[in-house]
C-alpha cells in the first residue's frame, strides 16, 4: 500500500476506533476494495491527516455537511468519532444551528435527533 494508504488507516483509527475499522475492514471485498482505497487515501491519507485545521473543527464541519446534504447515516458514525477529535455535544449543536439556517431546519432538526440518539447509546448527557 501507498504511504498515504498507511497514514490514512492511522488517522481512521485514531478519529474512529479500531473496531469500527476492523468491522470495516473485515466486511470489505475485492468489489469495493478500491472504493475502500480512495477514501482511506483521499479522506483520511490527505484531508484528515491535514494539520491546518483541528480534528475538532474537521469534526464539526464534516457533521454540518453530511446534514446539509441529507448523508444522515454517517452522521452517528462521526457523533462517535467526536469523543476523539475533542468535539463537545455543544459545539455539534452549533454545527446542527449553521445547517438550520444555511440548509434548512428539517435537515438541521433531523441531525439533531441522530446526534441526542448516539450519545444517549453513548451514555452522555445532554
Amino acid at each position: 500500500m501507498s504511504e498515504k494508504y498507511e497514514k490514512g488507516m492511522l488517522v481512521r483509527r485514531q478519529v474512529l476506533g479500531d473496531a469500527h475499522v476492523d468491522r470495516a475492514e473485515a466486511s470489505r471485498v475485492d468489489f469495493d476494495a478500491p472504493f475502500q482505497e480512495m477514501i482511506t487515501e483521499g479522506a483520511w491519507g490527505t484531508l484528515w491527516a491535514d494539520d491546518t485545521i483541528s480534528r475538532r473543527e474537521r469534526s464539526m464541519l464534516t457533521l454540518a455537511l453530511l446534514a446539509a446534504m441529507g448523508n444522515f447515516d454517517e452522521i452517528p458514525m462521526h457523533i462517535r468519532a467526536s469523543r476523539t477529535t475533542g468535539a463537545e455535544p455543544r459545539d455539534v449543536l452549533q454545527a446542527f444551528m449553521h445547517v438550520a439556517i444555511y440548509a434548512g431546519v428539517p435537515k438541521a432538526n433531523h441531525a439533531i435527533k441522530l446526534a441526542k440518539q448516539t450519545y444517549a447509546e453513548l451514555g452522555v448527557d445532554l
